[in-house]
This record gives structure tokens, sequence and C-alpha cells, in this order.
């Protein structure tokens, strides 16, 4: 059964994935549908519909282009029906599109503690999709409007969720339990394609940890990707506080070393088919100070 636009959208939000919705906002005369009524595109599939026909295939095309150029743009397009679209109709109809550019860092956080709980809001500030599990629903803020970009999950089997991200996601695992964090992290190292994985541990837990790793058969080098102890080095303290900055400083390090590499392969690409131009060296690493700095100064 093919989903209705809302939960299309929903899901392709979640899954970091672009999309163009469509609402059909002004109608007049003879249309195949009211005013309001929507329907989502997406580079693969289409969801609900605007009434079919030439107008539903001509706002699809229209569609397409804004995904294939990827730029976060909103506008009307006025449409005739009739002979000019080959509608039996003849009224006017006004087709509103948003799009929706792709989320280039989602996140996964295990764990609605005394550190999750002051991470969160940090996270909500940086250009990213956070998906927030904990099996306890009364762990959760009462209140999370400000951040928009954070989206709860309740589940009695957190390590289930890790199959609902996408490729090279971001994975911070925090749980109250060590069972469940072990549980949690083999998921992650089964699907072998994550960006980055963060486990909190004592230096005793994690030793335990990449035994019964080993006893698994998991690939030793997807192990050996993994952050733990958590966070930079730079950052130290035990406070939550300390311990989210660290984590979170750790996070926009990885996401801006992977956008600078990326970077620097499309530069290397125009400079093959134009060897006159000139790039600017960059860091290869380290934190945005400006992004870091207000990390720092978070109340």
């Amino acid at each position: 059964m093919s989903m209705n636009w809302n939960s299309a959208a929903y899901q392709l939000s979640k899954q970091g994935k672009a999309y163009v919705l469509v609402t059909l906002v002004g109608v007049s005369g003879s249309t195949p549908r009211n005013s309001g009524t929507k329907m989502v595109i997406s580079k693969e599939q289409t969801f609900d519909t605007i009434g079919g026909g030439h107008l539903e295939h001509k706002t699809i095309k229209h569609a397409q282009k804004m995904l294939a150029s990827g730029k976060d743009c909103q506008h009307l397009e006025h449409f005739q029906l009739g002979s000019n679209l080959g509608q039996c109709c003849g009224g006017n109809a006004s087709v509103l599109f948003e799009y929706f550019a792709a989320v280039g860092v989602n996140i996964m956080l295990f764990g609605a503690g005394h550190v999750g709980r002051v991470l969160i809001p940090m996270l909500a500030q940086l250009p990213c999709q956070v998906t927030w599990v904990d099996s306890r629903e009364q762990q959760f803020p009462v209140n999370l409007d400000a951040c928009h970009n954070v989206h709860q999950v309740v589940s009695e089997e957190p390590e289930d969720e890790v199959a609902s991200m996408p490729e090279n996601s971001y994975y911070i695992v925090m749980t109250h339990n060590h069972q469940m964090d072990f549980d949690i992290t083999q998921a992650i190292l089964k699907r072998a394609d994550f960006n980055y994985l963060g486990l909190i541990a004592s230096d005793t837990k994690w030793r335990r940890f990449q035994q019964r790793y080993k006893h698994r058969d998991l690939d030793q080098h997807q192990v050996a990707r993994m952050k733990c102890p958590i966070g930079l080095e730079q950052v130290s303290g035990k406070l939550p506080m300390e311990v989210a900055v660290s984590v979170a400083a750790e996070v926009i390090n990885c996401y801006q070393a992977e956008q600078k590499e990326l970077a620097q392969q499309n530069i290397g690409a125009a400079s093959a088919s134009n060897s006159g131009m000139k790039t600017r060296p960059t860091s290869q690493q380290g934190i945005h100070r400006k992004e870091f700095k207000q990390l720092l100064t978070l109340d």
C-alpha cells in the first residue's frame, strides 16, 4: 500500500532524502482536485496525487528538475487547464513547489540520560537530522519544540532502530544499560557503513566489549573505527555538559573533515579539466572556531 503525502514527507525527512512538496494553492473553474491537495515527489517515487492527467505529469517533471538542481527554493507555477495541457477540465490551477534538500548528516543518539539531554540542544543547532532513541519514554523532555530537527523514538529494542538509518550515518551510544550498548553497537558494526560510531564507556567496559566483538566474529577493522572513549581528547571533564561538548565537537570535526575531503575531490576534478584553476589551501582537520565557541558558551 502506497504511503500518503504526509507519511512520505515524514519518512523521507527521517531518511535525510530530498523531496518536493506540491500543493494546489489556487484553483478556479473546473479542476480535478480542490485547493489544498498535496503530493510528494522524490527522485525515485511519487506519493498521492493532485488529480492525474497532464497537469500532474508536468508537475512531476518540474519537481524532478528542482531535485536535480539540488537548490533550496520555493515558488508558484500557474497552469491553464484545457487544450494546452490536454485536460478535459477548463479551469486554472496554481501549484506551489517546496523543495526540501537532503540532509547530509544523519545522527542517531541512543540514550536520554544526563549527557543525552544536554547533548540534544547542541545537535539541534547543527545542520543535521537527529533521531533520539530510548526505551524509557519518561526520560525524554516534555517540550522539544525548539529542536525541529530532532525526532524522538521510544523502543523496547533500540538496536532494531539502526536498520532505519541511511548509509554513512553518525551513531552516538550512551544508554543506561551495558548489554543494550553492546547490542546497539553490534548492529551498527554489522552494517559496516557508518561515518561515525561513538561509545561512552570506561576502560574496563571498552576492553570487555572488544573481547565480545571478537567472539562474535565482527570485522575488527570496523571495531577499530569506533570512537571510544567518546569525544575529543582536548575537551576533558566528566560533567554532563563537559562530555556533551566533547561529543558534539567530535561530531563536528568528523563531518567537517568529510565535507572538506569531498570539496577537495571536486576541486581536483575541476582542476583536471581546467589546469589553470588555482585553489586556496585549507586545513585538513580541526573544528570551525565559531561553531566550537558557540558550543562552549551554551547555557
